[in-house]
């Protein structure tokens, strides 16, 4: 669950800074430190794979779970495994999103070497893959090889990409062609989108009911806010999960108002305004688009991340917005209606729906946390 920013704080606030007086004050202007560090390190290596890896470990994943390790004991090969301590076994029972978010990461990399003069082969699941889950086999062996590969347009828009998690302008509509340069950058998988009035009324609806679900299963919600990082000093000491940073934030962890045990309270304020926060954003969708592979193997689901990372890209470059809208897409079973749903309009003539995200223009947002380059080095 991603809650909206500015609408929680408007309706949690209240006099919490106030209320944060003397020396707590202080707190409340903090801003992340270490967990940003990533962001400004990014390119500052001078090995070719370590420079291309400090680029990748920004890239979008679900809840920010960041489930990359990688292994660099062969000359010129990174390894990637999944991180398995990094799952969201409620939420994405098969680790189909985790997937994703690792071709996310594999994309980056290869772009970010291109941008070096390197190309990147890709062996993916050289160990064999399991449909039903993710385990400790090698996910893609990538070997680097100077020359012969093109730098990318979109990678000059790694540093403006963001999920953008606050409601959208209603007041400013998306123009088909824009949307149309969006989706063209793709290249693995099928994508479409629309901006048409009466699509956004029924996605936007589709959306509302995903996230009611979602949020009503107990289990799921559940492991959505045990990732909630609140204030500074939790994303600095753990920069991935779900966080809650800015002054309002600040004051609200000092004072108690906004905590993960009162965001599990349906009867708390902090449950029943959340609520409303991230209806906000999908009630705010000013176009959809979304993908589509033929089948669903973890093959699919890697190449389905590689454009899911380009098409981020191309948003930032278009000046747009995107949110994943990914819950009616998880495959639990008080989801299968939606699920269903989802497919039979997305998918007509069949396939895997991998993604599903709005569009529009929203306000400018912070970067999101990350771990250190070398913490996901378990081999160097």
């Amino acid at each position: 669950m991603t809650l909206s920013r500015r609408k929680t704080l408007a309706l949690l606030g209240g006099g919490a800074i106030l209320a944060a007086g003397g020396v707590a004050a202080y707190g409340v202007t903090r801003t992340p430190q270490s967990a940003l560090k990533p962001w400004t390190a990014a390119g500052g290596y001078s090995e070719p794979r370590m420079r291309a890896l400090s680029y990748a470990i920004l890239a979008p994943n679900p809840h920010n779970r960041q489930p990359w390790q990688v292994d660099l004991r062969t000359e010129g090969e990174v390894t990637l495994r999944v991180d398995t301590a990094r799952l969201l076994p409620h939420t994405d029972p098969f680790n189909r999103q985790i997937t994703v978010g690792l071709g996310c990461f594999l994309e980056l990399m290869t772009l970010a070497a291109a941008d070096d003069g390197y190309g990147v082969e890709l062996d993916l699941f050289p160990d064999g893959e399991d449909p039903t889950g993710l385990d400790s086999r090698r996910v893609a062996v990538a070997r680097f090889t100077q020359g012969g590969a093109a730098p990318d347009p979109l990678f000059a828009h790694v540093m403006d990409r963001r999920s953008l998690k606050e409601p959208f302008d209603t007041e400013a509509p998306v123009d088909p062609g824009a949307l149309d340069a969006v989706l063209a950058v793709a290249q693995r998988t099928r994508v479409a989108g629309s901006v048409a009035a009466q699509d956004i009324a029924t996605y936007r609806e589709i959306s509302r009911e995903a996230l009611r679900i979602e949020i009503e299963t107990p289990h799921t919600y559940k492991e959505s806010v045990d990732l909630f990082r609140i204030g500074s000093r939790e994303v600095d000491a753990n920069p991935d999960g779900i966080d809650f940073t800015g002054p309002m934030f600040e004051a609200m962890a000092l004072t108690g108002t906004f905590t993960r045990e009162g965001a599990l309270d349906r009867t708390s304020m902090a449950y029943t305004e959340g609520l409303k926060a991230v209806y906000a954003n999908v009630d705010t969708a000013m176009g959809h688009l979304w993908q589509v592979t033929p089948g669903n193997t973890r093959t699919d689901q890697i190449e389905a991340g590689r454009d899911w990372l380009r098409l981020n890209l191309a948003t930032a470059r278009a000046g747009l917005g995107m949110q994943p809208l990914s819950q009616g897409l998880q495959e639990y079973p008080e989801m299968a209606a939606i699920y269903a749903d989802l497919h039979d309009r997305l998918a007509p003539e069949g396939g895997t729906v991998q993604m599903f995200a709005r569009i529009g223009y929203g306000p400018d947002i912070g970067q999101s946390p990350r771990w250190p380059l070398e913490s996901k080095i378990v081999n160097a």
